[in-house]
C-alpha cells in the first residue's frame, strides 16, 4: 500500500473537495450573521474579480482554483472577522498566481485590502531560492505586527490546504503538515482561535503518522459509550448544584482532541486509559461572581485534586484566555476536569483575538478589555527578526518562541509579562525595556532579593533594580542563563557593538602610527575625503568599516597609508575637513614616593608635611594646610568636614599646593562600594582593583538583612585620573550600583 492510499484509507478528510455550487451564497450568509449591514457588494465584487484573475487555473485535486479562495473566505466568516478582511481572502493568491498586480487590486479596492493581500503574497521563489518559505513566514511575522489580521487570513488559507493535503506528493505533504504544527498551530494557540489550532494540528498529525491516528481514533471511538455515561452523570450533578445555588448556567462536556491525547501519551508519558478515562466538563455562566460561587460548590460536591486550580480569571493567558480550571475526585473516585467561565470568556477561548469581531456587536468598542489589545508579544518578535540575518535561525527562533510554554510574571504596578518557560529576571528586564534589561544590576521577587538567574514562576511580582551609571551594560555570562530570544539578541548586539567600538578605536591608533612612522604630515593623511574614497576602493561602506577591519586584523593599516598617500600625491584630493581622531592616552607606569615632598607649604621651606587619613586628597583635589602642635602641616581636602571645623581656627590655616613632582607619587585613597549581596562579590571587586594595579591595604564588608553589602577600601593609587578609572571598573561590577571617595 502507498503512502497516498493510506492517507486515503484511514484520513479521508484530507481528500475534501470544495466544489459545492452554493459555496459563495453561504460564504455570504455567514456574514451576514455577525455583519448584517456589510458591504456584500464589495464581497461580490472581490469574488467576481478572482474568480476571472484565477479562470482556467486548477487545484491538485482538479478543481477550478476559485473554490480555494472561497473557502478560505468561508473559514474567515465563519470566524466572524470584518467584510474588508473576506474580500482580502478572496483575492489572497491573485498577486502571487495570475496576472493581477499589486497596483491594479490597491486602485480597485483601496490600501487596506491591498495590505492585507500582499501581506500573505509568498515572495519570488527565484529571488529566494531555497530560502522562500522563510522568507515568506519572515514578511508575514512584519506585516502581521502592522495588522494582526494578516495572519488571521494566513492561518484560514492554511487551514483550508491542509483538507486537501492528500491531493499532494506525500513527502511534500509532510513537509507542510511538519511546519504547520511547529509555526502556524502555534501562532493559531497565541492568538487563541481554538477552532483552527485543534484542526490544524489534527490534520498534520493524520498526514505526519496516519496510522497511529487511525489507531487512538478508534480507542476514542471504542471507549465513547462509557465515558459518555459518567461525562452525563457529572454533568446533571452539577447542574443540580447550579439550580440549588439559583445560578444560570450551561454545561458541557468537553471533546478530546486526537493530536492532544498523542501528546499526552508521548511527552506526559501516560496511557490512553489514563487519558481518555478523565472526564472533562464545562461550565458557562452569567457573571465573574457566579464563576467562583461554582467553584465553591464543586469543591463542596467533590474532593479538589492538590496542585490542580489554576486561576486564568485573575491572570488571564496570554492569548487572551480567561477560565478557572480545577480538578476533583468525581462519583466513584475517577477524576473530573471542570472549567468555569463566562460566555464572554468562552467566546474569547474559543476564538481568542477573532472574538472582538465576531461578538464585537454585544459590546461596545471603548468596553474592549486592555488584554485583548495586549499583543506585545509580536512587537518581540519583530524585533528578533530584524536582528537574526540567518534565514534558518531566524525559523528556528520562531518555533522556540511561538511553541513555548509560557509563564506570566507582574511588574510592581500589576502589568502581565508574558515569557518562555524556564526565563530568569534578565528575561523579565529585556521584556518591560532594552535599556531596562542593560542596566540591571538585581532584583526582588514578591519583595525579597534573588540572585539574577533566578527562575520566574506565574504570578510571581518582580521588581528590577537598576544601575545609575549612564555606561552600564550586561554581563557576557547572562547569556549562558537567559532563554528568550529578545534577551538573547539584545545581550550579543550590545557586545557586538561595544567590540566594533573597540576595533574602530584600535584600527584608529594603527593608522595614526603609521603615519608617525613614515614621518608623513598627520593633518593632511587624515583628510575625510581621501579616506572615504579609500573606503569605497576597498568595498567597504563607509569609513568606520574601514576603521574597523584595521583593528580586526583584516587589513593593514600600512596598505591603507600607502593607498592614502598615492592619492593625495596625485592631487585628487582638496584640502577639505579631516577625521576626528581621539587616541586615549598610553598608560602611565607610575612608580610609587612617599607622601612627603609632594605637597609645597607658602612660605615655608623645610617644614613636615602629612595628608590626612579623614579624606585621603590626591592631586587634583583642592587642598588647606592646618598647621598642628608637633606634628607639622596637615593637609586636607577644601570639602573634608574635619578641615570645614578647623578653620575656625583662623589662624592655623595655611595655604598649600602640589608639587611639581606629584605625578611620580603614590597616595592613599578610601572608597565606598555599595552593592547588592551575592556570592562572590568580594572577589569580583577585589579582582577589578587588581586589574587596575592597586595595592589593596585595608577592606571591611558589612552586610545588611536586605542583602545589601556596603564595602570600604583603602588602597595606594597615583593620581586623580587613575582613580577616575578604578571607580567607573568597580560600576562596572555585577550588582554594584554605587562607588564613591570618602
Amino acid at each position: 500500500m502507498n503512502s497516498n492510499s493510506a492517507l486515503k484509507r484511514f484520513v479521508p478528510r484530507v481528500f475534501s473537495r470544495s466544489n459545492a455550487p452554493d459555496a459563495v451564497e453561504r460564504m455570504v450568509k455567514t456574514v451576514k450573521a455577525t455583519h448584517p449591514k456589510a458591504d456584500i457588494p464589495m464581497i461580490m465584487r472581490a469574488y467576481e474579480v478572482a474568480a476571472k484573475a484565477h479562470t482556467g487555473q486548477l487545484r491538485k485535486s482538479g478543481e477550478p482554483y476559485i473554490t480555494h479562495p472561497v473557502a478560505v473566505a468561508q473559514i474567515l466568516a465563519y470566524l466572524g472577522v470584518s467584510p474588508v478582511v473576506v474580500a482580502a481572502g478572496l483575492l489572497h493568491d491573485t498577486v502571487e498566481d495570475t496576472e493581477y498586480t499589486l497596483d491594479k487590486l490597491r486602485a480597485d479596492f483601496g490600501e487596506e485590502i491591498a495590505l492585507l493581500v500582499d501581506g500573505v503574497t509568498k515572495l519570488d521563489k527565484l529571488q529566494h531560492g531555497n530560502d522562500a518559505q522563510t522568507e515568506t513566514v519572515r514578511k508575514m511575522i512584519i506585516t502581521m505586527t502592522k495588522d494582526i489580521r494578516v495572519l488571521v487570513i494566513k492561518l484560514a488559507d492554511r487551514l483550508h490546504n491542509a483538507r486537501t493535503w492528500g491531493f499532494m506528493p506525500i513527502e511534500k505533504a509532510r513537509a507542510k503538515a511538519k511546519e504547520t504544527l511547529e509555526i502556524y498551530a502555534p501562532l493559531a494557540h497565541r492568538l487563541g482561535i481554538q477552532p483552527l489550532k485543534t484542526e490544524l494540528e489534527d490534520l498534520s498529525f493524520a498526514v505526519i503518522n496516519p496510522k497511529l491516528y487511525e489507531e487512538i481514533k478508534n480507542l476514542v471511538t471504542l471507549r465513547n459509550p462509557g465515558r459518555e455515561e459518567v461525562t452525563d452523570k457529572v454533568i446533571a450533578a452539577v447542574e443540580q448544584e447550579l439550580r440549588s445555588a439559583r445560578i444560570k448556567g450551561k454545561v458541557t462536556g468537553r471533546p478530546k482532541e486526537i493530536y492532544s491525547i498523542y501528546q499526552k501519551m508521548v511527552v506526559r508519558g501516560r496511557d490512553f486509559d489514563d487519558i481518555y478515562d478523565l472526564v472533562g466538563i464545562r461550565v458557562i455562566v452569567d457573571t465573574v461572581a457566579d464563576c467562583y460561587t461554582v467553584l465553591g460548590a464543586v469543591h463542596s460536591k467533590w474532593t479538589p485534586v492538590p496542585g490542580r486550580f489554576k486561576d486564568y480569571i485573575a491572570t488571564p493567558k496570554f492569548n487572551l484566555y480567561e477560565s478557572l480550571h480545577t480538578s476533583v475526585l468525581g462519583p466513584g473516585g475517577r477524576p473530573v476536569e471542570v472549567q468555569v467561565r463566562t460566555e464572554e470568556m468562552h467566546q474569547r477561548a474559543e476564538y481568542g483575538i477573532a472574538a472582538h469581531w465576531k461578538y464585537k456587536s454585544r459590546q461596545s468598542e471603548g468596553s474592549r478589555s486592555k488584554k485583548e489589545l495586549d499583543m506585545t508579544w509580536l512587537s518581540h518578535i519583530n524585533d528578533w527578526q530584524q536582528e537574526t540575518a540567518d534565514p534558518q535561525e531566524f525559523l528556528d527562533a520562531l518555533r522556540y518562541e511561538i511553541g513555548a510554554k509560557e509563564v506570566y510574571a507582574f511588574t510592581p504596578k500589576g502589568k502581565i509579562i508574558g515569557l518562555p518557560a524556564g526565563a530568569t529576571l534578565v528575561d523579565f528586564a529585556y521584556a518591560v525595556h532594552t535599556e531596562i534589561g542593560h542596566r540591571t544590576m538585581g532584583a526582588k521577587v514578591n519583595g525579597r532579593m534573588v540572585s539574577l538567574e533566578t527562575v520566574l514562576k506565574t504570578g510571581d511580582v518582580v521588581q528590577i533594580l537598576t544601575s545609575k551609571d549612564p555606561n552600564a551594560g550586561p554581563k557576557q555570562g547572562w547569556l549562558d542563563f537567559v532563554k528568550s530570544k529578545r534577551a538573547q539578541n539584545k545581550i550579543r548586539q550590545h557586545f557586538t557593538k561595544e567590540r566594533r567600538a573597540d576595533a574602530a578605536e584600535h584600527g584608529k591608533e594603527c593608522i595614526v602610527r603609521e603615519i608617525r612612522k613614515r614621518n608623513l604630515p598627520i593633518q593632511r593623511m587624515i583628510q575625510l575625503e581621501a579616506l572615504q574614497q579609500i573606503a569605497l576602493q576597498l568595498h567597504f561602506a563607509d569609513i568606520e568599516k574601514l576603521y574597523v577591519a584595521i583593528g580586526e586584523g583584516q587589513i593593514s593599516a600600512k596598505s591603507v597609508v600607502e593607498k592614502t598617500e598615492s592619492l593625495l600625491e596625485g592631487d585628487n584630493v582638496s584640502d577639505v575637513s579631516t577625521v576626528d581622531f581621539s587616541i586615549p592616552p598610553a598608560k602611565r607606569n607610575n612608580t610609587p614616593a612617599a607622601a612627603d615632598g609632594t605637597v609645597i607649604v607658602e612660605g615655608v621651606s623645610d617644614v613636615l608635611v602629612k595628608l590626612a587619613k579623614c579624606c585621603t586628597p590626591v592631586p587634583s583635589d583642592e587642598i588647606g594646610g592646618y598647621v598642628t602642635l608637633g606634628f607639622g602641616v596637615s593637609v586636607h581636602r577644601t570639602d573634608c568636614p574635619n578641615f570645614i571645623v578647623l578653620q575656625q581656627n583662623a589662624g592655623r590655616i595655611t595655604s598649600v599646593s602640589w608639587s611639581k613632582t606629584v605625578s611620580n607619587s603614590v597616595f592613599t585613597v578610601n572608597i565606598k562600594i555599595e552593592a547588592l549581596d551575592r556570592s562572590r562579590l568580594l572577589f569580583d571587586i577585589a579582582n577589578t582593583l587588581s586589574e587596575h594595579h592597586v595595592n589593596i591595604l585595608n577592606a571591611s564588608l558589612n552586610t545588611s538583612n536586605e542583602r545589601v553589602a556596603k564595602i570600604r577600601f583603602t588602597f595606594e593609587m597615583a593620581n586623580l585620573t587613575h582613580l577616575e578609572q578604578v571607580l567607573k571598573a568597580v560600576r562596572k561590577v555585577s550588582g554594584v550600583y554605587d562607588v564613591y571617595r570618602v
